[in-house]
């Protein structure tokens, strides 16, 4: 009798923890937000990692969803921490993509255990994604393309740098392509990637500035890599250039603009765009279908017409 007393003791003790641990609703009830990020390496990047994790904070803040945020320097370590996501067991993953090849298996690695997959910005090259969240990025070149057309009257010898290996810098530089292709009097002399690098891109257009005499205007996918043009430009005394268009809306190509620098003109490409992502990864972590599998903001033209209405002199970015 003392052995089998001693058995509903345990039994009923069992029991009890059990029922306790279902009343609190236990970690096992908690949804997690994934968010797989490049490392912050130019400003719009940067911008980009703080408006994803002070949403993500808001979501959490308002809704209890957490989040666990990685940041990588190259694809490799990208891959790794989208594997580690969900190893972790993350209900849904937002990443955006370093290179749209290179991630792309992972990408698929997410979607084969059925956890939902919010693509920011630049794509990966299978339909992984759940939902795509970009911008413009097609608008962008076939803006720039256009406002060149316009700018040089259909005539010039133009340089254009480009992105590294992803869908944003195929789209843009398609799109440019697109927009001029039946321009004869203007022709692209060099095309080489600034990598979205400032620093990179200072170093690539010194060679062609070196390797070409005459260049009548740049187009430069990013902002960023705008800036470094123009530090080139200057440092090499040319006078021969007559502007450099970007693409994002940084506030120091927003100043080139509103005060008549070499930089004329940009296409906006906000970082705020990451917002959406973590909001819509927030809907389907609860389970909810999303309303659209792809959100695409608008490239809107900025230039010293409008520039008075975009600028925020309290941007990071």
């Amino acid at each position: 009798m003392k052995k089998l007393y001693a058995l509903l003791v345990v039994l009923i003790s069992v029991l009890l923890l059990a029922a306790c641990g279902d009343e609190s609703g236990g970690d096992d009830d908690t949804l997690t937000i994934g968010i797989s990020l490049p490392s912050a390496t130019h400003g719009w990047m940067g911008a980009l990692i703080d408006s994803a994790e002070n949403k993500a904070k808001e979501i959490e803040e308002n809704e209890g969803i957490e989040y666990v945020m990685t940041n990588a320097a190259d694809p490799n370590q990208q891959a790794n921490d989208v594997e580690d996501l969900i190893t972790q067991g993350v209900d849904v993953i937002v990443m955006l993509p370093i290179e749209s090849a290179a991630l792309s298996p992972v990408g698929q690695k997410v979607k084969d255990e059925g956890i939902p997959l919010v693509i920011v910005d630049r794509e990966l090259e299978n339909d992984a994604a759940t939902v795509v969240v970009k911008g413009d990025n097609e608008g962008i070149g076939v803006n720039a393309g256009k406002y060149f057309i316009d700018k040089l009257n259909g005539e010039g010898k133009v340089v254009e740098i480009t992105g590294p290996p992803s869908s944003v810098t195929e789209q843009r530089g398609a799109g440019f392509e697109e927009a001029m292709e039946n321009e004869e009097g203007i022709e692209v002399i060099a095309s080489q990637s600034g990598d979205f690098s400032t620093e990179t891109s200072l170093q690539v257009m010194q060679n062609i500035l070196q390797a070409h005499e005459q260049i009548d205007a740049v187009f430069t996918q990013d902002d960023g890599m705008a800036l470094g043009v123009v530090q080139a430009i200057k440092e090499a005394e040319r006078d021969d250039i007559q502007f450099v268009t970007g693409a994002g809306g940084a506030k120091e190509v927003f100043e080139s603009i509103r005060d008549g620098g070499l930089i004329s003109a940009t296409f906006l490409y906000s970082p705020t765009m990451v917002e959406n992502g973590v909001e819509i990864a927030a809907e389907l972590a609860k389970g909810e279908e999303p309303e659209e599998t792809e959100v695409i903001l608008d490239a809107t033209e900025i230039t010293d017409g409008n520039v008075e209405e975009f600028y925020d002199p309290d941007s990071k970015f």
